[in-house]
């Protein structure tokens, strides 16, 4: 009945040119590329002027010849409801009363090239059709929000001197319902779950693989066409509000993946849009990504500027995220990422650095910063592009945190060698050290490494059953040892075998076996660990926080390092043996006498290892060794770690 409403008061009502949301200053500052709440002004809106109520459409399309809208309430006519161009500025706009909250919707744009047609998904849409469907959908951006005490105090739970435990996660595959056909949780489902599941286990912050509109399930969201709208596979914009306020409300941050770095070529997408390289550069030398077959935004347009900086406020403006961690920095800043020579077009300088996307990101985290203190920006750079987590005043690129992938590369690669190999790559575990605190740095067992025949993190581990569950408990207690921000991707907490599939739950059957319970609750005591003790996470960013024992034991293959608090002056020992051999009487130097209490060991009974370890507690003597005043005497246990306390 709706909708047969709203077709009769359409069909006979024609588009009104004399209303608009754009005022000039806004058409200046988009095109000089410094409009960053576009998403206020172009898109769909509805309105009530002069009584009458309708939506106000506008969409920039400054090469087109003609452009209309074209709805389920015209039936997809493309001449009957055309905009109006809104003078130099490229913008075409027009209200149309009687189109309802619901109404599905496109562009129909007619190119001034070639007489190109084309029907586009409005590209500031809020709200789209389930793939593979393509219309957008008029949509408000309405909810009532119950979270003020975690926005108080959210800048204290994101600051580099706290505990940030990150969770990562992809909403359509952590857990699904096989009882009804295998489908996943909608996003008000997923929030009680997910929510109870990551306070049980320790978990400070989430962070949701792209939930950004897109086509391909198999993207796992990395090709964005909605820049502007969570998908709707789970829910509207309002379920997705509610799964962030639900977490807010219990004491969980949430991160979101943005990716500014590439666009899929879905006709209806942004490619191309008006019959030109409207958001992408027209050589494919710099508009097209040769590894991903995507197209590359051009980030020297202004108005293309405007549209991504706008993007990125829009998820903090209106759905409180507290973090933002920008994929694949690497393929922006460099002009030859992935390309053979001949293949790119230098700078003006002759270089291969972007410059505009460099100017871009630093005006993106200056932005985000100043608008919003209490939120933290994320890189995954993974070169050794300098600064990124430094500010723009001081010649950085602005970024609070970036991605540490060397570290993950060299300890997987130590970490999938047979232990008895490991004496020769002692430097893969040490290296870090040299360069740890040249950035802020997350330490990401991210999806990434779960992928594309990598198999998962139990299964690249070597030996036996015994051995991988041990080797892995080492892995993640040294994650968690090491000075940094933590991620860990879901199902890597109880040991999924399989890889990751975003197609299917989470094997969560496999908890009903003893060794994938305890390696769970390795992880929650590493986590209430991390939480409760200042000098596993006060200086995660700072030298003061960090001090070696000894990295040079390459023969037996073990480490021992210090972990310091700032504020406290608690100091906390990590022995590290990456050998199944247990080393009995190993002599380690401390800094202190007195009690050495043993917070955590990785072989105890109670996680599935084999019970060596010493006794939880041990007495410093006064001998000294590695140029420290007293020592201790441990038992290290087969590939295990030890956490031990001064003062316990």
């Amino acid at each position: 009945m709706a909708q047969k409403d709203n077709e009769k008061a359409t069909k006979s009502s024609p588009v009104r040119h004399d209303i608009s949301l754009l005022t000039k200053d806004d058409l200046y500052i988009f095109n000089e590329g410094s409009h960053y709440r576009l998403y206020q002004k172009l898109g769909a809106h509805l309105l009530e002027r002069d009584g009458v109520k309708g939506t106000y459409f506008a969409v920039w399309a400054p090469n087109a010849a003609q452009v209309s809208v074209i709805s389920e309430f015209n039936g997809w006519n493309k001449s009957s409801h055309p905009l109006a161009l809104k003078g130099p500025s490229g913008v075409w706009e027009g209200f149309i009363p009687g189109v309802d909250k619901g109404t599905r919707y496109k562009y129909h744009i007619v190119s001034r090239h070639n007489g190109y047609e084309v029907d586009k998904t409005d590209p500031y849409g809020f709200y789209h059709e389930v793939s593979p469907r393509t219309a957008s959908r008029v949509w408000d951006l309405d909810y009532s929000w119950n979270d003020e005490e975690w926005m108080k105090e959210r800048q204290r739970r994101t600051a580099l001197d706290a505990p940030v435990a990150i969770y990562e996660v992809h909403a359509g595959s952590w857990m699904r319902v096989p009882e009804e056909g295998n489908r996943w949780l909608t996003y008000r489902e997923l929030a009680p779950r997910l929510t109870e599941y990551l306070n049980r286990m320790g978990f400070t912050h989430v962070e949701f693989m792209p939930v950004m509109e897109h086509p391909l399930g198999a993207s796992w969201g990395y090709q964005v066409t909605g820049f502007f709208a969570p998908t709707s596979r789970w829910g509207a914009p309002q379920d997705f509000m509610y799964l962030v306020d639900y977490l807010h409300q219990h004491g969980i941050g949430v991160i979101l993946d943005w990716v500014p770095s590439h666009f899929p070529c879905d006709e209806h997408g942004l490619g191309y849009f008006d019959g030109t390289h409207l958001y992408e550069h027209s050589d494919t030398r710099q508009g097209f990504h040769p590894e991903w077959q995507s197209l590359i935004f051009n980030y020297g347009r202004h108005e293309v500027r405007s549209f991504l900086m706008s993007s990125a406020m829009f998820w903090l403006d209106h759905y409180h995220i507290d973090g933002l961690r920008v994929d694949a920095v690497a393929s922006m800043l460099y002009l030859d990422y992935a390309r053979k020579p001949g293949e790119w077009i230098p700078n003006k300088y002759g270089g291969h650095e972007n410059l505009e996307a460099m100017s871009l990101l630093r005006r993106f985290n200056t932005e985000v910063y100043k608008n919003y203190p209490g939120v933290q920006t994320i890189a995954e750079e993974s070169t050794a592009w300098p600064l990124v987590s430094r500010p723009a005043h001081v010649g950085g690129l602005g970024f609070g945190l970036k991605w540490d992938m060397g570290w993950i590369h060299d300890t997987l690669s130590y970490m999938s060698k047979n232990p008895v190999h490991r004496k020769y790559h002692q430097n893969d575990i040490t290296f870090r050290s040299l360069y740890a605190f040249y950035e802020n740095f997350v330490l990401p067992l991210s999806h990434d490494e779960v992928v594309h025949m990598k198999g998962s993190l139990l299964n690249k581990m070597p030996g036996d059953h015994w051995h991988k569950f041990a080797n892995l408990r080492l892995l993640l207690g040294y994650m968690y040892a090491q000075p940094g921000k933590k991620l860990l991707f879901m199902g890597g907490e109880f040991g999924q075998w399989r890889e990751w599939n975003y197609d299917s739950s989470l094997d969560w059957h496999l908890l009903a076996y003893a060794p994938h319970q305890t390696l769970q609750k390795w992880v929650n005591d590493l986590n209430t660990a991390y939480r409760s003790e200042p000098a596993l996470h006060e200086a995660d960013c700072e030298p003061a926080g960090f001090e070696w024992i000894d990295g040079t034991d390459a023969e037996h293959s073990v480490i021992i390092f210090l972990r310091k608090g700032r504020s406290t002056g608690d100091v906390i020992l990590i022995a590290c043996n990456f050998t199944p051999v247990p080393r009995f009487d190993y002599r380690v130097g401390v800094p202190r006498g007195g009690v050495w209490r043993e917070l955590l060991n990785s072989d105890a009974a109670e996680y599935g290892g084999k019970g060596h370890g010493n006794k939880g507690r041990v007495e410093a003597s006064s001998m000294p060794w590695h140029n420290r005043p007293h020592s201790l005497t441990l038992t290290l246990p087969p590939l295990g770690i030890l956490f031990l306390k001064s003062g316990g």
